[in-house]
């Protein structure tokens, strides 16, 4: 298992070096590509010719570009200063950038959102693969059933309907008519747990009901699937109790490819619920990329942009050790 863990991690630090060379050439080599000069896009669509050649230099921008991949690599596991004359700004590890227009460095930016996007995605993650997983186990078992069809009928309505139709469903009804949950804001876990919680139901729900759906369809064809095979019929011979044979040998093997997707799903939420955050306001990281991509602050779209790659493949990472844990025979391929 030791080796295993090993050799995952050495392909994410490979992937991580791959995601951030192609992130740099996206954001610092295609715009020369099409004739357009990086700094005046990282300056702000308003910047005179002064601000932009302050942004060159602090950038190191008139440096070949090997040297300019360097300096952004070290920033990132280093820190990095931002020289300019006089002017010297200092950005701290991990520097994933300078947003010239707020005068601070990405990461702080990201930070202080991260708590709002973080509550947002585990609290929906918890309620989704709960949901999904139990009405799916159970879709399977009573095939056919009133049950099995009403639980499927929600299921594809939650896997065709978009967060935002249902988000701004949920605000109506049980925001503005009802008023259940009235002014639906976000509010720091440590301030007010009751009022966090309270705040965030909603919008937990409405998330939560999109991946539910596919997490429900997907449980239920793959219990299905498991329940016919040879080994789960040789079980009940054997005089196995059925509590047994459904939890320790069908659902342990229908259970893969909900990890999978999970590790996924999550590690992108984490990235930034875009859609969710916009929708009703709350200023995560979705909506941080959201604000900047308006005003075309291209050192935060760059930062987000790596905030995510790294969540997604960290994921991907701790699904293959879950992978592993669950089916010992990933170890040896």
């Amino acid at each position: 298992m030791g080796r295993f863990i090993v050799r995952r991690s050495i392909g994410v630090v490979l992937l991580l070096i791959i995601v951030s060379m192609a992130t740099f050439g996206i954001f610092f080599l295609a715009p020369k590509l099409v004739g357009t000069d990086p700094a005046r896009l990282f300056a702000g669509r308003v910047a005179d010719d002064a601000t932009v050649k302050q942004v060159t230099k602090k950038l190191g921008l008139d440096q070949p570009l090997y040297i300019q991949y360097a300096r952004y690599a070290k920033g990132i596991v280093a820190g990095r200063d931002f020289n300019n004359g006089p002017d010297k700004t200092h950005c701290n590890v991990p520097c994933l950038g300078y947003s010239f227009k707020n005068d601070q460095d990405v990461w702080a930016l990201m930070l202080d959102r991260l708590p709002v996007t973080v509550s947002m995605a585990i609290g929906a993650a918890v309620i989704w693969l709960v949901s999904g997983v139990s009405v799916g186990v159970l879709s399977a078992l009573k095939r056919g059933s009133v049950f099995d069809r009403a639980a499927m009928g929600v299921a594809l309505a939650g896997v065709s309907l978009p967060v935002y139709f249902t988000g701004l469903l949920g605000l109506s009804i049980f925001s503005y008519n009802l008023k259940i949950f009235p002014n639906v804001h976000y509010v720091g876990f440590t301030t007010n747990p009751l009022s966090w919680a309270s705040n965030l139901l909603i919008p937990w729900v409405c998330l939560a009901f999109l991946y539910s759906a596919t997490y429900a369809r997907l449980t239920r064809a793959n219990m299905l699937e498991t329940m016919g095979e040879d080994y789960i019929r040789t079980a009940r011979a054997k005089g196995l109790p059925e509590r047994t044979v459904i939890a320790r040998h069908g659902f342990r093997a229908a259970l893969t490819p909900i990890v999978t997707i999970f590790g996924l799903d999550l590690g992108g939420l984490l990235g930034g619920a875009v859609l969710t955050e916009t929708v009703f306001g709350f200023p995560g990281i979705g909506k941080l990329a959201v604000d900047s991509i308006a005003t075309l602050d291209l050192p935060i779209i760059l930062g987000v942009t790596l905030f995510a790659a790294f969540f997604i493949i960290v994921a991907n990472l701790i699904v293959d050790v879950l992978y592993a844990y669950v089916d010992p025979r990933v170890r040896y391929t």
